[in-house]
């Protein structure tokens, strides 16, 4: 065999790009060759036809076998068997004891120079003796290691060293062309796969009667299903955000293009409520949401649109509303604040500003003793006020870990810090369009206050993590027991945050100093707890009565409420009493103060601002000297109406 024509056919193979054209290739060249009886090539591929094969007892290993994939040669015969078949007693291999079979199995070439028909495993020396065969070479198809299959030659001249050292080169450069026209095979069906999916998505698609489209990753171009084509009409192709500008109505088209253009920038989920126009210029109103389309590297490839058809709940949700005016009129006259319950001239006055606050959008500062019920008055405010179909998002600054509050409030970016596996909006995102309640503002970190000053002053803020400026349309009521203005005074609240939220104070008064209402209260928790627990109670014990009258309820309506559920669930007959023990128990810390007079309380507490000069907290603090927390001193002080700026210089 020659070199030339063996590198030209290398280079002939190798120019063919499907993996049938390249076996045949290869086979046809050889069997071109002067002296080439018979040229063959089997691959190792998965046991197909096991059941059926005659060679299966000879078959250690039915999962694999060599495969007769290609065939070509020139008979010398009158009978011109056909060499190109493939559907003879060799088209397949079991990897046993065949000559064949153990280049296969072992990847072990093997040469035959002359005396085929002396060879012992010649399955058809009859062939042999017909076409003069004498010589064999035999070469393992490797490619990186890995055995495909086996080339093999019957020669008709014996065959040299040199003869089997260039068929060898030619193996190898055989087995590449077939690797590479097996993965030009796997991308053609791949692609030819993809193309059919996406007929058969796009049929599917056509068929859902929402609207759905896509864009491209850069939002310059699109395509609609059949149901936004019979919605919308013949429009001229254009980009989406000129088209939206086409079909939009003007009053929604603008926050539509800003929340779109906001969401590209941010790469998230969008959506909003829009009406958009129908071919025959009627609108409609529909939920339109996109939603970014990822690659395996999490970049965004396409984004996803539906836009479903609202209208008719609008309509009615616009009926439903317009009917509710009037009962919810009705109803406010006759209860403007139902779950506020009180007739107090104390009580009465605090629902009379909160009714000239709540119509306005002032930030809110509502003070008072813990227990006395900021958090219903800030949702009588945010019930009152324009806001009140939007979210009343209500936040305890106090018991959020200090670590955790920025994060809570604005919401954090994936990986701002450990733990932070995924983006997670804030309470103010929640709330936007709402009323926020910040109880317990007293309690936040300096850092914290200057992020909630920037919302204040600027109506916007950036998640933690984040540098990006989130504008925030939210209603803020802030809530506290401590004395902010002391607070302040120690370096532990910012003067100017104080102002900020200071606009509109509400004062709810201590239940001490609304006697009017402890019995109805009494009543309203009674047949509360009553109702719940399925117990009939008639009447309340004369001396209870008095008793819960008389008592100063430090801690407030919530106490009242404690104490009520309390002694209806031990309760067992129809006359409700309370054990007089829950009604003279007092805190560890308080009971120097509680058993003295007022007048008493009031000089041991000035006596403790004088030694502390004025301070409340800390370890030299008044409270410190008391032996109660600063928190209750702060109410204290406040409802003694005592002046502690006065000690400060004394």
């Amino acid at each position: 065999m020659q070199a030339e024509p063996l590198l030209a056919l290398a280079a002939t193979v190798a120019g063919e790009q499907r993996t049938e054209d390249v076996l045949a290739a290869i086979v046809r060249g050889l069997a071109d060759q002067a002296k080439i009886a018979l040229a063959r090539i089997w691959l190792l591929l998965p046991g197909d036809i096991c059941s059926e094969c005659f060679l299966r007892p000879d078959c250690r290993d039915q999962t694999q076998c060599l495969h007769l994939v290609a065939s070509a040669g020139t008979s010398l015969s009158a009978s011109k068997e056909d060499y190109v078949e493939l559907q003879g007693r060799f088209r397949r291999m079991p990897l046993a004891e065949s000559k064949i079979a153990v280049i296969g199995a072992q990847g072990k070439s093997t040469l035959i120079k002359d005396g085929v028909l002396d060879q012992e495993w010649i399955s058809r020396p009859e062939f042999a003796r017909r076409e003069g065969v004498r010589g064999f070479a035999g070469h393992p198809l490797v490619f990186r290691g890995k055995i495909l299959g086996v080339l093999a030659v019957f020669s008709r001249e014996p065959l040299t060293d040199q003869d089997f050292a260039w068929l060898r080169m030619f193996a190898d450069q055989a087995a590449v062309a077939i690797v590479n026209a097996k993965a030009f095979d796997d991308q053609r069906r791949a692609e030819a796969a993809l193309k059919e999916n996406a007929r058969q998505l796009k049929q599917v698609v056509d068929v859902v009667p929402m609207h759905m489209f896509i864009w491209e990753g850069d939002a310059k171009s699109s395509y609609g299903n059949q149901a936004a084509h019979d919605y919308f009409g013949y429009i001229p192709p254009m980009a989406p955000m000129d088209f939206l500008d086409a079909v939009t109505h003007a009053s929604d088209a603008s926050a539509l293009k800003s929340g779109i253009l906001n969401a590209i920038k941010q790469e998230e989920v969008f959506e909003m409520e829009v009406r958009m126009r129908r071919h025959d210029g009627q609108y409609r109103w529909f939920l339109y949401r996109i939603v970014p389309l990822r690659d395996e590297e999490n970049k965004i490839v396409r984004w996803a649109g539906t836009r479903l058809d609202i209208d008719d709940r609008k309509r009615q949700e616009e009926r439903i509303q317009g009917e509710n005016i009037v009962l919810r009129e009705e109803l406010d006259k006759v209860s403007m604040f139902e779950s506020i319950v009180g007739t107090s001239p104390a009580l009465q006055a605090v629902l009379s500003r909160v009714a000239k606050v709540a119509k306005s959008e002032s930030t809110v500062l509502i003070t008072g003793e813990t227990g006395t019920g900021k958090e219903l008055i800030a949702r009588a405010i945010h019930k009152r006020s324009p806001r009140a179909a939007r979210a009343f998002v209500s936040v305890n600054c106090a018991a959020i870990p200090r670590d955790l509050v920025a994060s809570e409030l604005f919401g954090h970016e994936k990986g701002a810090f450990t733990g932070a596996l995924q983006k997670r909006l804030g309470r103010f995102e929640l709330a936007e369009g709402g009323t926020i309640f910040l109880d317990e503002i007293g309690e936040l970190p300096a850092e914290t206050q200057v992020a909630l000053l920037r919302i204040l002053q600027e109506r916007e803020f950036q998640r933690v993590g984040g540098n990006v400026s989130i504008q925030a349309d939210v209603r803020v009521i802030a809530a506290t027991h401590r004395d902010l203005p002391a607070a302040i005074e120690e370096g532990a609240f910012r003067s100017d945050l104080f102002y900020r939220i200071n606009v509109f104070p509400v004062e709810i008064p201590p239940l001490r100093e609304r006697k009017e209402d402890i019995l109805l209260l009494i009543e309203y928790f009674i047949d509360r707890f009553a109702s719940k627990s399925g117990k009939k109670i008639k009447s309340i014990d004369k001396k209870t009565l008095e008793q819960l009258q008389s008592y100063p309820w430090p801690g407030n309506i919530r106490e009242l409420q404690n104490i009520i559920e309390r002694s209806v669930i031990v309760c067992e007959t129809e006359i409700f009493s309370v054990d007089e023990s829950w009604l003279s128990h007092r805190p560890q810390s308080t009971k120097p103060l509680a058993a003295e007079l007022v007048t008493h309380e009031k000089d041991l507490i000035e006596s403790a601002l004088k030694e502390s000069r004025g301070r409340v907290s800390g370890p030299t603090g008044a409270a410190a000297k008391l032996g109660m927390p600063s928190s209750t001193l702060d109410s204290k002080i406040r409802s003694l109406k005592i002046d502690k700026r006065r000690f400060a210089s004394s």
